[in-house]
């Protein structure tokens, strides 16, 4: 697919997306699931579409998807691997864990593997608070963390 038939297709998707939610109160945030969705990611070229029909300007759309950590600007890899860096997962060792998985891996937060096969994300907090260090695999939770369950991790991400 060219690059002019793969910008035709994000727009009128992105247009699609933005007339089935328009109607919300505040429907930025749900436009901008939808498309992540939709797509993997947010694509720069949805930005101005979506603040022309809200009637908000671009800077407001980029300013949301820049703040937001959930929302990616690039495709993300085959897996997505969230590590918890919140209080009670860093009081349980979530550094270490962090480190040891970016040093497998060969990469860091916001980053993906070369081969395409993880995106690396920080999240602040899954709510497992009590089985900390916690991750999420693909939407699944993991707690507990320990050297064998990365190692699981990353043999999973790698398959």
């Amino acid at each position: 697919m060219t690059m002019h038939a793969q910008s035709t297709e994000i727009a009128a998707r992105t247009a699609e997306i933005i007339a089935g939610l328009q109607g919300l109160e505040g429907p930025l945030l749900p436009i901008l699931h939808e498309i992540q969705d939709d797509f993997g990611y947010v694509p720069q070229e949805s930005l101005p579409i979506i603040a022309e029909a809200l009637n908000i300007s671009n800077a407001e759309v980029h300013g949301v998807v820049t703040f937001y950590h959930d929302y990616r600007r690039e495709p993300a890899g085959r897996h997505v691997l969230k590590l918890c860096q919140a209080e009670a997962c860093q009081s349980m060792g979530s550094d270490a864990v962090a480190d040891r998985i970016k040093r497998l891996l060969g990469i860091g937060f916001h980053e993906t593997s070369a081969d395409g096969a993880v995106t690396l994300e920080p999240v602040y907090c899954l709510g497992l608070c009590a089985c900390a260090p916690a991750a999420m695999l693909d939407g699944n939770v993991i707690g507990r963390l320990d050297a064998d369950a990365i190692d699981e991790i990353v043999a999973e991400v790698r398959a």
